[in-house]
């Protein structure tokens, strides 16, 4: 059975010991956006991880059969999503296609890499979910090419609201691991951050391009 609550606290504790996540909320990170955040997530990083690897790829695998059923395909998003999808592909023996952030500029111009065959109902994987916009790309590539997109799994959402309207608006479901609440609920709970902290990180999620603006900000991902 897909327990969620749990799923979320293990994939939350796992992403802060292998510092596939890091929390600095007094000495913030600035995003290649320029928003100052005090999270900085790097799910790559679990692939050097077998132990962390392996309980991912199993989990996405199990949601995905009890949360959008049978699925045909499973399609990555480049490039970050493609390694996971991969996994996810190989753990349900389904066939594995990706889609690329824009076209090949030479060769057959490919948007989408892999064998597509129209009509096929596809689960995209991406590794993070902070607004949503380039996994949307994706879907929109897929469905124009003829699939039937059931919907899309990631390891790890901000939780911001945003992302929620962009993908209501695309009528597409999506389901992630762990999420930014759970993350800092254990992250508090194990003393990883301050509790003292913990409004100063609610009010991040709620505002993440205002966030920190005015004040000092010395740390740069």
């Amino acid at each position: 059975m897909y327990n969620k609550s749990d799923i979320e606290l293990k994939v939350a504790e796992f992403l802060l010991q292998i510092k596939a996540i890091k929390l600095q909320p007094n000495n913030p990170f600035t995003w290649a956006s320029g928003w100052k955040s005090p999270i900085y997530c790097d799910n790559r990083v679990t692939l050097s991880h077998p132990q962390v690897r392996t309980y991912i790829r199993q989990k996405l695998a199990q949601a995905i059969q009890e949360e959008f059923g049978a699925v045909d395909v499973i399609a990555g998003v480049a490039t970050a999503g493609i390694p996971q999808g991969v996994l996810v592909a190989q753990e349900l023996g389904l066939p594995f296609i990706y889609v690329r952030s824009k076209a090949k500029e030479h060769g057959t111009g490919s948007l989408i890499e892999g064998e597509v065959v129209e009509g096929q109902r596809v689960v995209v994987i991406e590794d993070l979910i902070s607004t949503g916009k380039s996994s949307l790309q994706a879907v929109e590539a897929l469905r124009a090419a003829g699939l039937s997109v059931a919907g899309l799994a990631a390891i790890f959402t901000y939780g911001f609201d945003k992302a929620d309207e962009n993908f209501a608006a695309a009528k597409c479901r999506y389901l992630t691991l762990s999420n930014y609440g759970a993350l800092i609920d254990y992250a508090a709970e194990h003393s990883i951050i301050a509790k003292s902290d913990m409004e100063m990180l609610g009010k991040w999620r709620l505002n993440p391009s205002e966030w920190g603006r005015g004040e000092i900000m010395s740390t740069e991902s």
